[in-house]
């Protein structure tokens, strides 16, 4: 099924190929003059469109959702608002002419935010769609689409998500968001690299647009950073589709972050800016709000009694990296059990949550390979000391409780390595003949590393040394995955090219998982 598209209001138009959902600013303006609101306290004038960063919604419960946008009529020279509070007014309707209006409200954007705006919206019927909208003095912002889940007692017969990583906004276009959008989708989850703190780089074939500025260090070179970002038209019509569930990785920080392990000053200091844009620019939740260099990203959502899907945050509780090198032999400090990837707290939490989840099945979304792959090819063995194969006691851990305790159809959605993976987890990487007790789907990036084709030697290596793996694949791209009571479907969608736009779109590979049996079955 492919959605229908809005029109943006006339009083903004990046560009013709935006494909940004609102309706027509006559309607509008008669809407919040009449039902939607009645009197509007404050009159702000902008210099330009307020709303050019557009509109968010994310983590969806039964009775509501997050909506989100930011004032921002120069957004990528500090906003350009006013150093005042904003009063900035919100409707939830029931269709998207906007005029059964169910729900609304004035939610105030502060300076200290960077008059970003979150709204939690509650007291919505479970299980279905509405609309949503923001105004700001005579401004309207554009209509986003966001859903409520089922009920914990419900039993949905179809879910239907996609989840992306990795969207270096100087290596290509966002072409993938664009043909994400067509599909009829739930939700999204991303799974981190949102943005990419490195510093400016020329335009070249390789580098077809353009970072501003020096390597992200301050809290207003992040917030220009997200700006810039949010400005590319298919992932705010993305974002505007359907809602996100979001996590990070390590680039919405620095490369490489561990979080546990970055203590001096000016990490932490670092750190703090960076985790304070990343709330200001996500449609996330109170309880997410940082606090310094510390912020609360783990947690749970369900879809009925369907699907359970754990958020975890593989940075910011990991210790140390055990030694450098990206391909490298496991060495015996991967092995320490004081070494982890997830910290205590957050492993307890997933491991009560797993073990009292009534969900059919059974999701961790984060961010690094989970499966020990020899990245190396021929007898000499290479892992990427950066993913689960630098904590090899998490990992056993992780796997261990999976069996024993018989959870009930765990996959895993991973992200981070800019390249699709199928993986068959195994309770020991140790013995090839290890049986499998969940399955692991990677996605690639949208963007990063730009254009890109699959080198088959190197994949029938990868093959050859991982049993495991099922599938790689090297092309750009998101994946889309289909989940009933009996079967899960993932479909890897990659795009040919990021270096300029239009490239179509093809599912390079199918793959199916049947309930209760932890394998993958190349559809």
């Amino acid at each position: 099924m492919e959605l229908p598209l809005y029109r943006i209001p006339d009083t903004y138009k990046p560009s013709r190929r935006s494909f940004i959902c609102t309706t027509t600013s006559l309607a509008v303006a008669a809407l919040w003059s009449g039902k939607g609101f009645g009197a509007i306290t404050g009159n702000p004038k902008f210099s330009a469109y307020p709303f050019q960063l557009g509109v968010a919604s994310g983590d969806p419960v039964a009775d509501g959702f997050v909506i989100w946008t930011r004032l921002a009529p120069k957004p990528l020279e500090g906003g350009g608002m006013p150093m005042e509070p904003i009063a900035v007014d919100w409707i939830v309707a029931e269709d998207e002419g906007m005029s059964k209006v169910v729900r609304k409200g004035t939610a105030t954007a502060t300076p200290d935010w960077v008059h970003s705006v979150h709204v939690e919206v509650e007291g919505l019927q479970p299980n279905r769609w509405y609309w949503y909208q923001f105004k700001a003095g005579g401004e309207v912002s554009q209509v986003g689409r966001a859903r409520t889940m089922p009920l914990a007692s419900d039993k949905p017969d179809r879910l239907r998500f996609a989840f992306a990583s990795c969207q270096n906004y100087s290596h290509g276009f966002y072409t993938a968001y664009d043909h994400m959008a067509r599909e009829d989708l739930d939700f999204v989850f991303h799974l981190g690299d949102y943005i990419y703190e490195q510093a400016e780089t020329p335009v070249s074939a390789d580098r077809p647009r353009q970072h501003f500025g020096p390597a992200l260090k301050t809290l207003e070179q992040y917030r220009n950073r997200f700006a810039l970002y949010k400005t590319d038209p298919f992932l705010q019509r993305m974002h505007a589709q359907v809602p996100w569930i979001v996590t990070w990785d390590d680039h919405e920080t620095w490369n490489d972050m561990a979080g546990a392990a970055e203590t001096t000053a000016a990490q932490l200091a670092r750190r703090a800016a960076a985790y304070k844009a990343y709330y200001e620019h996500m449609p996330l939740r109170r309880i997410a709000l940082p606090r310094g260099p510390e912020m609360q990203m783990y947690r749970r959502l369900s879809f009925g009694n369907l699907a359970e899907f754990f958020v975890l945050d593989t940075r910011q509780f990991k210790t140390k990296v055990p030694y450098d090198g990206k391909h490298v032999p496991q060495r015996k400090d991967a092995m320490d059990p004081q070494g982890t990837i997830l910290g205590d707290k957050q492993r307890e939490w997933l491991f009560d949550g797993l073990g009292r989840s009534a969900g059919r099945w059974n999701v961790l979304a984060q961010q690094v390979l989970m499966g020990r792959v020899d990245l190396v090819n021929g007898e000499a063995d290479g892992y990427a000391m950066n993913t689960w194969s630098g904590y090899e006691v998490d990992r056993r851990r992780m796997l261990d409780f999976v069996a024993e305790r018989k959870i009930s159809n765990p996959v895993v959605l991973t992200g981070d390595i800019h390249s699709n993976w199928a993986n068959e987890l195994i309770r020991d990487f140790t013995r090839p003949d290890s049986p499998s007790v969940a399955t692991e789907f990677v996605g690639t990036s949208i963007s990063t590393k730009g254009d890109t084709v699959t080198n088959p030697a190197r994949r029938e290596a990868l093959y050859s040394d991982n049993p495991f793996v099922k599938y790689y694949g090297d092309e750009r791209g998101y994946v889309s995955c289909e989940i009933t009571p009996d079967l899960w479907k993932t479909d890897y969608r990659t795009v040919a090219y990021v270096s300029k736009p239009g490239a179509p779109i093809h599912t390079n590979a199918s793959f199916v998982v049947e309930a209760g049996k932890p394998r993958l079955i190349r559809a």
